[in-house]
């Protein structure tokens, strides 16, 4: 057991639960429902609110707020939780918001870089190794997927997912749910194609990225309707995870899916695609 460093100017609450090799520096507050576990390293006038946990090796840093009350004008004094995973990076001045409705909670998942000035609102998800660059704000209810990565100053509207390995450019307003495995940016929010560099850095094999490259061609390109379209890549190419995952994903879709969420396709996208399958075709020779 390793006894933790705690600044002398640093309020910790009685009830507050330290794990063991925890450092805390100067003017933090940890408030009494707080469990800060082992090596955690609590950067400066930090500020730790509700119930709130904060996950093994994380690193919060200066003027960071964590588990404050939702700014959800519906919250009624309910019981919520923040639950922040291991190893992330919380950056300078991050404010994550506690949840709304009872036992409802807040989540950030393991190895998360969280850059400056983000903030997470109510009832958000966000899973591993989710990279937010500066001032990425997310509504209430957001469900960011693993891996995804968000541009910095991108506002993502309340109820919208982001799918695992996106990528979404800076400077965006997301206001539909953005599939999995794209890359695409803009106000308004125009779709490039499949995150093809993001892919090859995380391995997937060549037969993998065509796969995806024609679910989504079928997706975005056939002129058939989204259920049509499902429905075509469920008969013309062999399942697999990642084609299975974006079915499930379309199919989930409530607020529908960016580029795709009106009564009709949206022109701008489809040109902006038309050379996307021979450009698609020349990477992978």
């Amino acid at each position: 057991m390793t006894k933790s460093n705690i600044h002398p100017t640093a309020i910790i609450d009685p009830g507050a639960k330290i794990g063991d090799n925890v450092t805390i520096e100067a003017y933090v507050i940890v408030k009494e429902s707080v469990t800060i576990e082992d090596n955690v390293t609590v950067k400066s006038h930090v500020y730790l609110d509700g119930n709130t946990t904060i996950g093994a090796g994380t690193t919060i840093w200066p003027g960071a707020s964590i588990g404050t009350k939702t700014q959800d004008l519906k919250f009624r004094g309910e019981k919520t939780f923040v639950v922040i995973g291991q190893n992330c990076e919380i950056r300078e001045y991050v404010t994550i918001n506690s949840s709304c409705q009872e036992n409802s909670v807040v989540r950030v998942g393991d190895n998360c870089l969280i850059m400056a000035y983000c903030h997470i609102a109510h009832n958000c998800e966000v899973g591993n190794r989710v990279i937010m660059a500066n001032a990425v704000n997310l509504a209430g209810h957001v469900v960011i997927e693993d891996f995804a990565v968000i541009g910095g100053m991108t506002a993502v509207h309340q109820f919208t997912r982001i799918g695992c390995y996106a990528m979404v450019g800076g400077f965006s307003r997301v206001t539909h749910d953005v599939p999995p495995y794209t890359i695409g940016a803009g106000v308004p929010y125009r779709l490039g194609g499949l995150n093809m560099v993001g892919l090859k850095r995380h391995g997937f094999p060549i037969t993998i990225r065509r796969d995806l490259a024609r679910a989504f061609k079928l997706t975005y390109r056939s002129g058939l309707r989204l259920s049509e379209s499902l429905e075509q890549i469920l008969r013309d190419i062999e399942p697999n995870l990642y084609t299975k995952h974006w079915i499930q994903f379309c199919r989930a879709s409530r607020r529908g899916l960016i580029g795709l969420h009106g009564s009709t396709r949206h022109a701008e996208t489809l040109q902006e695609l038309e050379d996307y399958e021979e450009l698609l075709q020349e990477e992978m020779t």
